[in-house]
């Protein structure tokens, strides 16, 4: 329909100059073309003149009679050659040759027809372009496809929350947070009592991070803070003791000079330079090298 004051602006014209074209009905009394001008008659109080198609092809007539306009957008004419696409029977790749128009442009506005009909009342309209209803299409599509693939996901992976969404008791989004909170919990624990084992295969006392989580003293995420502070502190551990290791095999060949001559003044200002604890384990090093040495002999 034309805006209102071009509407206005059609009646005065009839009123001054008098219908030229009259307005199109079937033989049951359908309007096919004119409901601008009847809608101006009617406003402006002046006796439309009618008349009648006999021809056998409504749906031909209507499609000249809209492309005749010289107003129509291309975005308009693809619309209407899509609208009659629809009930044509043609193909799309027929229709097109036929008519002489794009395949590329008749398609997306056949796309658009099918998958959102309000729009492509707009875009025949002129209200919106065609190419920003295939936008909003695409858009609402994408839309559509993220809400069934969490409804998928969610009857995967957590079918009780998935009723709840269908008999209204959850929304989607807040049925997805449960479940992510579950899955959430459910990666925590998994590491959780991978370092329990740990722990238990390093005869670490005291209740697992597991048990704690179940018993409610602590929350999983918590557990895992804990469990992963443990992996921290043992690995600092592992790597001190591999240096230390390191270091004695390093210097080992002193180790093994002291083993000679125990008694000699160097080693006894050696090892009286040590701490008790010291001393203690490098003579009980050195009575090891010492017998191990004799048992070679």
């Amino acid at each position: 329909m034309l805006p209102e004051h071009e509407m206005h602006d059609l009646a005065e014209s009839i009123k001054e100059f008098g219908l030229t074209m009259p307005i199109v009905l079937d033989p049951d009394g359908v309007l096919l073309d004119g409901r601008n001008r009847l809608a101006a008659c009617e406003l402006g109080g002046i006796e439309p003149r009618f008349t009648t198609y006999t021809g056998t092809d409504q749906t031909a007539y209507i499609l000249s009679s809209n492309l005749r306009r010289r107003n129509l957008s291309e975005g308009q004419r693809s619309m209407i050659h899509a609208m009659v696409l629809s009930v044509s029977g043609h193909s799309l790749r027929t229709h097109a040759k036929l008519h002489d128009i794009s395949r590329t442009r008749l398609s997306l506005a056949n796309t658009v027809l099918k998958q959102a009909p309000d729009l492509a009342d707009q875009v025949r309209d002129g209200k919106l372009g065609l190419d920003a209803a295939g936008d909003m299409v695409r858009e609402r599509k994408a839309r559509a496809d993220a809400i069934q693939a969490q409804r998928d996901r969610l009857r995967q992976h957590a079918p009780d929350l998935a009723a709840q969404v269908t008999e209204d008791q959850l929304t989607l989004d807040a049925a997805t947070a449960a479940l992510d909170q579950r899955l959430e919990d459910e990666r925590l624990r998994r590491r959780v009592e991978e370092v329990d084992a740990i722990r238990l295969a390093d005869r670490d006392p005291g209740p697992t991070f597991s048990a704690l989580a179940e018993r409610g003293d602590i929350d999983w995420h918590q557990a895992h803070q804990r469990a992963e502070h443990y992996l921290t502190q043992r690995q600092a551990a592992v790597s001190r003791d591999q240096q230390h290791l390191t270091a004695i095999a390093d210097n080992w060949a002193a180790l093994r000079n002291l083993t000679r001559c125990p008694d000699s003044a160097d080693a006894t200002e050696v090892l009286d330079g040590l701490t008790t604890g010291t001393r203690a384990l490098i003579t009980r090093l050195i009575a090891g090298e010492t017998e191990e040495t004799h048992q070679g002999d």
